[in-house]
Order: structure tokens, then sequence, then C-alpha cells
């Protein structure tokens, strides 16, 4: 027996392909051809039975890509709705002398048996639909879908990022990499495409409200001029004709808009709506007792309807009796069956892949960088990523400048951040936080600017110095007006390299003070070999090239440092002593750091009696200083403070120069209340430089 073959384009695939093309078709005939009544009955049905599928559809839809093809489809319906209009004002404007039935049974029913035949009552009923239509949830659906467009699109290159990670990471496959980025891809089409659709359901509210007018006046005219009717009866007849034709348009309009809500509006979850409304809504008893307790209690006011009142809250009253009853049930078997709900959560928790290792635990990034989504285009290398140059950039200066090279800066996105917040990370710990824009310049105040300018006010994360977001148009504008203009990536590069040179000595650790060591063997051997180990411990060493960061002076000269270590280290040990020593070996490289290339060095200095106080303060408690009278202290720091300030006032760096024994003292108690000072020692400064006192602290004159 020969099996029958289908043709290509009858086959299952294909023939579902066809169905749209047809549908199209068929509306386009719609409004040309002039249909007869039976027929445009059974189009209505098929509409209205239409727009009660797409809502049960999105009722039951889990997530709004489940239901994607629902702009499609609204644009559609849409089309279908106004060819019948269309073609129901042909028979309508032809027919409609003939009586209520001219134009079909359905428009019959819907003129008479939902608005009883009065036509004042219909015009009501269909203007309150269609407000409720255009205004309330057209409007609402609209708003929705373009705030969701908005917030897809912008947590796109997050959301792809994301991905790549837990690619690179090994947690998901090439296949599933590609499921969830053309899934992302796809929502945010989504909600663009919704957008857009809504615009047709508006333009339809609208298309409805004048179908129908042009119909009540079109059947005025028609009815007396051509059939010679009464105006009362042509009034009355093609009123109830034309509200019956838009009340069976506009209640699938209102239906599929509802729908178009539901689908935007919900939260992705793992339950449709209903399980989600029942679950969430009723889910307290509390909640019910109380509503219960209103509602009873408005029952019993005199003049209420007391039966629907008291009625409902003992509905509700019972509701919450069963849910706390069954809640009570389900906590009383969890306690009588404590082993099995253990095995239970010990089967759950215990995952089949490996067993944990020492692999897993991953070692804290020395430096890192974190970024909200709106910055990841600044450290995209796929899209230019201009501070990735940068932050390489900040480490070879770093390098040349201090003596060493930092550890490298570790990037990743972070989405708990702001969209443009990032925030910088030593050793997992956040040392500094900002925001910067992306597309915008940071116009900062130095102190000497002529205007004000429009812009988001905020202060630069690096220095803390007043300034303002502007846009790339007024840049030069700025400029004009005396602010420093910088661009986003500059900032975060400048915060950045802010930190890392204040945060310098705790980025010296073991390992590079051992590469440190390494490079400068190359050229010098022996020099290295009868330091470490043999007169130092590299931990000492390490603490001497930290007690010299601290204080902000570069260890670039390791030659001296190692030289004068080895020279004082068999009669010394402690690292503060040994400090002091390299300190004044260094002391013109230190002068000319701060100095630059002045030979007047403009400094403060400590009064004889405040001098002595001291000395004597440091012969009683050590080197620590724990010994200085509190009230000297406050009254040291005071003095100090104000007389950097005045040094600040006439463009001088504040500098504090005092004897060899106080130096480490005071620069340790003053460096956290005046973090910009420098603490020099007379056997520092060299003897080719002059020294000028510009102001005295602790004069009691």
């Amino acid at each position: 027996m020969n099996s029958l073959k289908l043709p290509l384009w009858m086959s299952g695939a294909n023939s579902k392909a066809l169905a749209a093309p047809i549908l199209i078709i068929m509306m386009l005939a719609m409004m040309v051809l002039p249909l007869p009544a039976f027929v445009l009955d059974m189009f209505f049905s098929f509409n209205l039975a239409l727009s009660i599928i797409i809502l049960l559809t999105s009722l039951y839809t889990i997530k709004p890509l489940d239901f994607m093809a629902f702009p499609a489809v609204l644009l559609i319906s849409t089309m279908l709705r106004l060819s019948l209009n269309v073609a129901s004002t042909r028979i309508v404007l032809a027919e409609g002398h003939t009586g209520p039935d001219a134009a079909g049974k359905v428009i019959e029913a819907f003129g008479h048996f939902l608005i009883g035949g009065n036509y004042t009552v219909g015009i009501v009923v269909f203007v309150i639909l269609t407000i409720i239509n255009f205004v309330v949830v057209t409007k609402g659906a609209g708003r929705i879908a373009e705030v969701g467009a908005r917030f897809a699109l912008d947590a796109m290159p997050g959301k792809q990022m994301a991905i790549d990670a837990d690619l690179n990471a090994g947690l998901i496959g090439e296949a599933e990499a590609r499921s969830r980025r053309q899934q992302v891809s796809q929502e945010a089409e989504f909600y663009g495409s919704m957008d857009g659709a809504s615009k047709y359901v508006k333009g339809d509210a609208i298309a409805g409200i004048i179908v129908t007018l042009v119909n009540v006046i079109g059947g005025l005219i028609v009815g007396m001029l051509q059939h010679d009717m009464a105006f009362g009866d042509a009034l009355e007849n093609y009123t109830l004709l034309a509200i019956g034709d838009g009340l069976v348009a506009q209640i699938p309009s209102l239906v599929i808009s509802v729908a178009a809500g539901i689908i935007v509006s919900r939260v992705a979850s793992d339950e449709d709506i209903g399980t989600q409304l029942i679950s969430q809504l009723f889910a307290k008893p509390q909640v019910m007792y109380i509503t219960a307790a209103i509602v009873g209690g408005m029952g019993i006011i005199p003049g209420m309807p007391h039966i629907p009142f008291i009625f409902l809250a003992s509905l509700l009253a019972g509701g919450a009796y069963m849910i706390s009853q069954r809640a009570n049930q389900a906590t009383q078997s969890m306690q009588e069956a404590p082993e099995a709900a253990a095995a239970a959560a010990a089967a759950v928790a215990a995952p089949e892949g490996e067993e944990a290792s020492w692999q897993d635990i991953v070692p804290v990034d020395t430096l890192g960088l974190e970024v909200g989504y709106r910055l990841i285009p600044l450290v995209d290398k796929g899209q230019g990523g201009e501070l990735l140059r940068r932050i390489k950039g900040i480490r070879k200066k770093f390098a040349q400048e201090v003596g060493f090279l930092s550890p490298p800066v570790h990037i990743r996105d972070n989405l708990e951040l702001k969209p443009s917040a990032y925030r910088i990370t030593l050793k997992g710990v956040e040392v500094g936080s900002g925001e910067a824009h992306a597309g915008q310049f940071l116009a900062i105040n130095p102190g000497m600017v002529s205007g004000t300018l429009p812009g988001a006010a905020t202060t630069d994360p690096a220095f803390g110095l007043p300034a303002v977001w502007i846009d790339a148009g007024m840049r030069d504008q700025a400029q004009a007006m005396g602010y420093t203009v910088v661009d986003a990536g500059t900032v975060v590069a400048t915060h950045l390299n802010h930190l890392i040179t204040t945060h310098a000595a705790e980025l010296l650790g073991r390992q590079e003070v051992q590469q440190l060591l390494d490079h400068l063997g190359k050229e010098s051997p022996k020099l290295v070999e009868d330091l470490v180990p043999k007169l130092l411990s590299i931990s000492t060493l390490q603490k001497v090239l930290q007690n010299l960061l601290i204080e902000g002076v570069h260890i670039r000269d390791m030659r001296t440092i190692i030289e004068i270590l080895a020279e004082f280290a068999p009669q010394l040990q402690d690292p503060n002593e040994l400090t002091a020593q390299v300190r004044i070996a260094l002391g013109r490289a230190i002068v000319q750091q701060i100095f630059a290339s002045s030979n007047e060095l403009a400094v403060m200095t400590l009064d004889n009696r405040l001098e002595r106080l001291l000395m004597q303060a440091l012969q009683t408690s050590g080197p620590d200083g724990g010994g200085i009278e509190p009230g000297l202290a406050d009254t040291l720091a005071m003095q100090t403070a104000n007389a950097a300030r005045q040094q600040e006032q006439m463009g001088l760096t504040p500098v504090l120069l005092v004897p060899g024994p106080l130096r480490a003292l005071l620069a340790r108690f003053l460096r956290r209340a005046i973090p910009q000072l420098k603490v020099l020692s007379h056997a520092e400064v060299p003897e080719t430089k002059t020294i000028k006192v510009t102001s005295l602290v602790g004069n009691m004159a």
C-alpha cells in the first residue's frame, strides 16, 4: 500500500508558519469585502475567545519570556478588532434600517442584553470602558514596559559579564552560556517591543470612539435621508447598533490590555500569578483576623448593611482559623520527626559533586577594584576600556617613583553597588569608594574659580575638594572658569593612585621585599648576601622599609638603604633605630622630595620650653612617648595644626623641624591629626640648604 505523502507546504511545521499570513490576509479582506452577518458573528465570537485565551495564557505564564510572542499577538489582535469595526460599520450603515439584528446576533446581543436596549446607558458604559482601557490599564502597562526596557538595557552589560564569569569559572558550559546570553538579549527586546506595542492599544481605544461616533452620525444620515426614518427611530436604532458594535470590540480590547499589564508587571518567579496571589495575599492569618474584625465592626454600625459585612467577616475569620491550624499541624509534624527532617536537610545540603578541598579556598586580592554595571565600559577591554590602560600606567609610575612594584589590581563588577559607584579594596577590606558617571566630566574647584556650574554637586573622592558633575558640552566653559576638569576614568584612576600611595607600606609584603633583594642582587649580590640573613632578618628589613613608606619616603635608593643597614646592623637591631639612621642617609632625597629644587627650607620649629618638656617626657616614657601629659599633648596637637594651616595658606608644605631624638615620637603622634605634616630632624637636612623658620610651635607669648 502506498503511503499518502503530504506536500511540503502542508507539513506540520509549515502549516503553523502559514497561520499568521492567512490571518493577516483575512483581516485585510474584511476591510475590503462585504461580509454576511453570520460570518461577522463568527469573527466577533472568535475575537472574544482569542482575548480570553490571551488573558488566561498571561495568568499561567511563569516568566514574561514564556509568552514572548505577546507583542506580535497584541498587534494582530488590534488589527483584527479594527478590521471587524470596518466590516461591521459597512453592514450597520447598509442594513441598519431593517432592525437591531442587521449586523448579526452578537452585536444585537451586546446592544440589548448588556445595556438593556437603552442607548443612553450604552453610551455611558461604552465611554467608561474606553476610559478604563485607555487611561488606566493601557497607560500603566505602557509605562511599566518602558521602565522595564530601560532597566533591562542598563543591566545587560552586567548580566553578560556575570555569564562570562560563570563560564570562565567552569560553573556553566558553553551551550548554557549561549542560552543565557540569548535570554538576556530577548528580555531587553521583549520589554522594548511591549513598550511599542502598547501604543497600538492606545490607538485602538481612540479608533473605537471615532468609529462609534461615525456609526451614530452616519446612521442618522443614512436612515433619515435614504430610508425616510423618523429622527427618534433612526437615533435609537443606529445608536444601539453602534454601541453594540463598540462594546463587542472594546470588551476584548480591555481583556487583552489587562493581559498586557499582567505580563509586564509580574516579578519573575517559579509560580504563576494565581498561585502567587493565593500563597502571598492570604498567607498570614493575623492579617485576615484583623481584617475580619474591622469588617465585622463596620457591619454592626447602625445604618450599615449588616448581612454582607458580617457574612464576609465570618468567611475571613474562618479562613484565618483554617490557615493557622494548617500551619500548627505542619510545625507539629516537623517537631515529631526531627530525624527525618535532619536527614532530608542533609540530603539537600550535600552536593553530588566533589568533596571540598583546599583548592576551594580563594586567596584574598591584595588590591581590588569593584565597579557598578554602568562603569563596566571603563574596564571592559572589548569596549575600549580606558581605565585599564591608566591602571597599568599607575603601577608603572608607582614603581618608578616609590621603588617597588605594587600588586596587580583585580577588577570585577559588583551588581550590589549603585550603577555608577565603585569601591577600592585592600586585602578584601574597603579603603575607598565613590561615584563616577560615564560620559560626564568632574569639574573640581581648586579654590579659585570665577563662578558656579549647573550639575550634580559632589566632592572629589581622592582629595575631598568640592566638585560638580557636568555634561561634556560644558567642559570648555568649566576650564575657562578655573575648574580642573577630568573624565570619569581619570576620577577612578586618581583615587586609586592616591590610595595606593597612601597605603604603600601595607602593599609591601614579604614577597615584594624578597623581589627587591633579588632585583638588587643581580647587580650587587655580595652586598645583599652580607646583610640578609647574616646581619638582619628579612622581617626586620621589611619593617624598616615600611617605616619609611608610612611617612612617604621613597625607597628607590635601595643600595644606600642596604649599605646603611649593613653598617649599623651589628650594633642595632631595633627597626625604629635603624630607620632613623637610614633617614639620615636619605636626607638629601627626603628634602628634595618635599621642597623640590628650592635651597631655602621654610619650616616650623618647636619653642625651646616645649622642646625641653618633650625631651623630659621622652626620657621618662621611652621612645613610644606614652608619658606625655594629656594637657601638653592637646596643646602640642592644636598649635601644630594651627601652624600647619598657616603654612598651607602661604602656599608652603607644612614641615616641622625637630631634634633627632624627638622626630620619630612627634611623627607618630601628629600623623593621625595632621596627615599632611612632614617631620624632619636636624640631621636629615643637608648642609647646603638654608633653613627659614616661619612659625614657632608652643610659643606661649
